[in-house]
């Protein structure tokens, strides 16, 4: 079936910032996400960049009051190893109809990501309400979802990509924005060093962030 939009919408409607993980040792991913669903923030991505990312999506999702979910999905093979990890739901950096065709075979809902108004109909045509805004700062930022408002009404966006803690007011300012995704909630160096108190008390702050 098509997205599950009022299940997706629940879920993103959680937080107002998504923390999109990049994560290569899948031994720190529960401290990770037991700072960052103290700090406020329980809806977690995990891209599927790294060999690790599987394993950490497993560990994440044992943290209570985590909702985990698995980034950039492109096929099928990624969608089934998501569901078999415990993934509650899954986010791509594009639409393909293959793609789409592809997520109508799991329960875990889809979050597809989309770059033009030709795309975001397209999607909508396959049933998809919910989109992600990929790469958001890249593509021209908060004025470009603000002037998809009037013609794309029944579109929600969920931006992603060189957002940080400035740029997330202006997105979560805008009428058709749910909430957005971005990782700096997670210095590199806080991640190093094992900071977790560092990285909850930014958690916290991004939790704190008023959607419109």
């Amino acid at each position: 079936m098509p997205q599950d939009v009022q299940k997706l919408r629940q879920t993103l409607s959680i937080s107002p910032v998504i923390p999109v993980i990049v994560i290569d040792d899948a031994a720190i991913a529960r401290p990770l996400a037991e700072a960052l669903v103290a700090g406020g923030l329980r809806v977690l991505e995990v891209t599927l960049r790294t060999e690790a990312a599987l394993r950490a999506i497993s560990e994440m999702a044992k943290v209570p009051g985590a909702i985990v979910g698995s980034g950039t999905v492109r096929n099928a093979l990624q969608m089934g190893h998501s569901v078999d990890a415990g993934a509650q739901f899954m986010v791509s950096p594009g639409a393909s109809p293959r793609l789409l065709e592809a997520a109508d075979a799991h329960a875990i809902p889809l979050l597809p990501g989309i770059a033009t108004p030709t795309e975001a109909m397209t999607a909508a045509e396959h049933g998809y309400q919910m989109l992600k805004f990929f790469p958001a700062e890249a593509l021209g930022g908060a004025k470009v979802l603000k002037a998809y408002a009037s013609p794309l009404p029944d579109i929600t966006f969920c931006p992603t990509g060189g957002i940080d803690a400035a740029k997330a007011k202006d997105y979560l300012a805008l009428p058709n924005v749910i909430c957005v995704g971005g990782s700096w909630i997670m210095p590199a160096d806080a991640i190093q060093n094992r900071d977790w108190k560092r990285i909850e008390t930014l958690a916290r702050e991004a939790s704190g962030l008023k959607v419109k």
